[in-house]
C-alpha cells in the first residue's frame, strides 16, 4: 500500500460537478494498492496517517498529529501511484490492484480509518474526480506499508 499524503488547509474531492468529500485543515491521502496487501497494511497506514507529527507547535516544529490539532482526513483512491515509468511514454498500471480488488480493499482501508479517527471523508472509487487542495506548507510525505 502506498499514500501520497499532503498537509492541507483545505481540500474537496468533486465528482460531476458535485462535492463528495471535502475537509479543512488536515491530511488529503492519495491511496493506491498492490494485490498482496492486506488488514496489515491498512492498520499500520491508518495509524501512521492519524499518529504522523506533520503539524506545527507553538515553537514551528513539526510535533503534532492531526488528533492534535482537531484536524480531519480526506482518503482518495488512486491506481496511479504504482504506475510504471521507466520505459516508454506511456505509464504501466499492471502492478497496482485490479479495480474489483481495489475498491475493496480501499472501503476496508476506510472503514478501518473511520474505526479509528471519527473525521474522515473520501473521493468515489473509479470516479472522474476533481480533487481541489491547499497544500500547507508545503508538507508532501509518500508512505508505503
Amino acid at each position: 500500500m502506498r499514500a501520497v499524503i499532503q498537509r492541507v488547509s483545505s481540500a474537496n474531492v468533486k465528482v460531476d460537478g458535485n462535492i463528495v468529500g471535502e475537509i479543512g485543515q488536515g491530511i488529503l491521502a492519495l491511496v493506491g494498492f498492490l494485490p498482496e496487501d492486506q488488514a496489515k497494511a491498512y492498520e499500520y497506514m491508518a495509524e501512521k496517517l492519524i499518529h504522523l507529527r506533520i503539524f506545527e507547535d507553538e515553537a514551528g516544529k513539526l510535533n503534532r498529529s492531526v488528533v492534535d490539532i482537531g484536524g480531519s482526513l480526506l482518503l482518495v483512491p488512486n491506481f496511479t501511484l504504482y504506475a510504471d515509468c521507466r520505459q516508454g511514454r506511456r505509464p504501466g498500471f499492471s502492478a497496482s490492484s485490479p479495480a474489483d480488488m481495489a475498491r475493496v480493499q480501499f472501503e476496508a482501508f476506510c472503514q478501518i480509518v473511520k474505526g479509528k479517527f471519527p473525521l474522515v471523508q473520501t473521493g468515489e472509487f473509479q470516479a472522474d474526480m476533481e480533487v481541489s487542495l491547499v497544500n500547507d506548507g508545503p508538507v508532501t510525505l509518500i508512505l508505503e506499508s
